[in-house]
């Protein structure tokens, strides 16, 4: 992906009329893949890889048991790809069993019932009979549905991006009672003026020879928006760029040509307002960074800072070498 996160390269091909399709069990394979679609281009679906701490070896047994022959049941999953029940629960974290007419509680439900490997009795039975018979009949329980912004959090915690909405389209109104404006209404803001505004941080990016500069992507439901932070400020709110997954920012915009930035000046951690979206605590576990992020650990404290060191000291300081393209 390079210096672009997947979830800004999943929202411009979506802006420019490529559908992008949801993990599946039954259609992903590890890497993104083509299918047929109803529209002009062909419609992306999305690989295995991206479920959240899916190993390579549990996806590719997935993919190759699959054949062509699509799985009934999650049960089924385990007992022909052999795989664990963590590699499952990382599918249903990530709400892979769709084509099984599972939502995202349901197929965990289902992975949390899984028992041991079938025994050999059973599996020899299973064999002549030519199909997989369940183990045991579970009567149906009804779970409660999970509300709109909790699916979207989930997504985002489990894949990295969602493709039902943006958790700031469900902040707005709350965005507009501090004044803050959109990413996309930078593009009609006048070079030089101030203004206020809060995303997702997808980048964050500290290149040695930048001396000291960083620069950071955020984004919102509109679009994105590229803050320059200058070392001054950066170490003045150190623990906010380093460990915030959602930053309000009072900046000046800088615009040549086309190329617009946000000159930061004052930076707040807003990653409590966007949790209570799912209401969930895990803050710093929801939303994953791009690659191309080379802060270490970026969504902890900063272990440089004393108040979160235990031994009171300083330890060693970070080295961030040069990114280079190629």
């Amino acid at each position: 992906m390079g210096f672009y996160a997947p979830a800004q390269i999943v929202g411009d091909a979506r802006k420019h009329g490529v559908e992008v399709r949801p993990i599946d069990v039954n259609h992903s394979r590890w890497d993104c893949s083509l299918e047929l679609s109803s529209g002009p281009y062909l419609a992306v679906r999305m690989g295995l890889r991206y479920a959240r701490e899916l190993r390579n070896e549990d996806g590719a047994a997935i993919v190759l048991a699959r054949g062509n022959e699509p799985y009934d049941s999650v049960e089924e999953i385990q007992r022909r790809a052999g795989v664990s029940g963590r590699a499952l629960d990382r599918i249903g974290q990530a709400g892979g069993f769709g084509s099984l007419k599972l939502s995202r509680r349901k197929g965990l439900w289902e992975v949390k019932g899984l028992g041991a490997p079938a025994l050999p009795l059973f599996a020899a039975a299973d064999e002549r009979a030519g199909k997989l018979r369940p183990e045991a009949v579970e009567p149906e329980v009804a779970l409660p549905q999970m509300g709109d912004g909790e699916e979207v959090v989930e997504d985002y915690r489990a894949v990295g991006l969602s493709l039902r909405a943006h958790p700031l389209s469900f902040l707005r109104d709350e965005l507009i009672s501090r004044k803050m404006i959109t990413c996309a209404d930078l593009r009609d803001i006048k070079d030089g003026r101030w203004v206020n505004l809060a995303g997702l941080v997808l980048l964050r990016q500290r290149p040695g020879s930048a001396k000291g500069v960083m620069f950071i992507t955020l984004e919102d439901e509109t679009d994105v928006a590229n803050l320059v932070v200058w070392t001054k400020v950066f170490e003045k709110h150190r623990r906010t760029v380093l460990g915030a997954s959602m930053m309000g920012v009072r900046g000046q915009v800088q615009k040549e040509g086309e190329v617009i930035h946000v000159i930061a000046q004052q930076l707040d951690d807003l990653s409590g307002l966007v949790a209570s979206v799912g209401n969930r605590t895990d803050i710093a576990n929801v939303y994953q960074v791009s690659r191309a992020d080379i802060v270490k650990s970026a969504m902890t404290p900063d272990s440089r800072d004393l108040e979160t060191h235990h031994l009171r000291r300083n330890p060693r300081g970070l080295h961030a070498p040069d990114l280079r393209l190629g």
